[in-house]
């Protein structure tokens, strides 16, 4: 169904110039209906950190079903996404009519700001082509870490560790999210310790540092993440950093999962003294 747009009309009563008219009324493919922003309006999404709508850095409150379906189109990129893949996800518990239904209500209580988001048809919903997303943006600067050459990762500003240190929906527990999310954590781990070697061979020892962190601190237990870490001190000349933080995790591991560090681990700390558990 087209859209249908109604102009604004100024003071006298007169219709507007399109191009001062920052939204119209329209009539959505669903029969719901709402307004359309124009260009001035950017709509971004946040789904790394939580959840957050901006439009115009301006935060918008939705409830949380329509939340969910934000979330869910977000994550599945730029494709449209069939409306029946979306109930079935979103209402997996409901009949297959109480979903679609579902569905239409988080769609029409979207409210306005809401719509922008979104390009909604009659099977399809997908995201609105000038919306951004912030783990799209993530994604594409894990990629550039870890398939572009040394020079790249030593090269990537501090900022670029706070951005792949956020965890993807945190405290969101459907299946779906869970997913992405252990999706998007593999990833940017593998980035992370990627920027961490590239900036201790750059002698950028506390960026190196605060990456091999960012990297334990999404999986505690993962030696090469130490290993990042321990070489980090070693290279900066502090092998008792190194050495300190060598046994905190190995007791860690032997608490939790009763194993010891590799040879190659223990390898690294020179005048290695024994670990006494206790």
């Amino acid at each position: 169904m087209a859209i249908q747009k109604v102009a604004g009309r100024g003071a006298a009563g007169a219709a507007a110039p399109a191009e001062d008219v920052r939204r119209s009324a329209v009539t959505w493919p669903d029969g719901t209906c709402g307004l359309a922003g124009v260009e001035a309006e950017a709509a971004h999404l946040v789904v790394l950190g939580g959840f957050a709508l901006m439009v115009d850095d301006q935060p918008v409150q939705l409830p949380s079903g329509s939340e969910r379906l934000l979330a869910f189109v977000a994550l599945c990129c730029r494709a449209a996404v069939p409306r029946g893949l979306i109930a079935g996800t979103l209402w997996p518990d409901a009949p297959e009519c109480r979903a679609h239904a579902s569905l239409r209500s988080a769609l029409s209580r979207l409210h306005d700001m809401g719509r922008l988001a979104l390009d909604v048809g009659p099977g399809e919903v997908g995201l609105a082509r000038d919306v951004s997303v912030d783990l799209h943006q993530g994604r594409q600067l894990a990629h550039r870490i870890l398939q572009g050459p040394a020079e790249t990762a030593w090269q990537m500003p501090p900022d670029a560790i706070e951005e792949l240190s956020l965890d993807l929906l945190p405290g969101w527990y459907d299946d779906w999210a869970m997913l992405r999310a252990e999706d998007w954590r593999q990833l940017r781990i593998h980035a992370l310790e990627r920027l961490a070697e590239a900036f201790t061979a750059a002698g950028r020892y506390a960026d190196a540092v605060a990456a091999a962190h960012a990297a334990i601190r999404a999986d505690a237990l993962r030696e090469s993440s130490q290993s990042c870490l321990i070489r980090a001190h070693l290279a900066e000349g502090n092998p008792s950093e190194a050495l300190r933080d060598f046994e905190r995790y190995a007791r860690r591991l032997h608490t939790e999962l009763g194993l010891s560090p590799t040879m190659h681990l223990r390898s690294l700390v020179p005048g290695l003294r024994a670990v006494t558990f206790r």
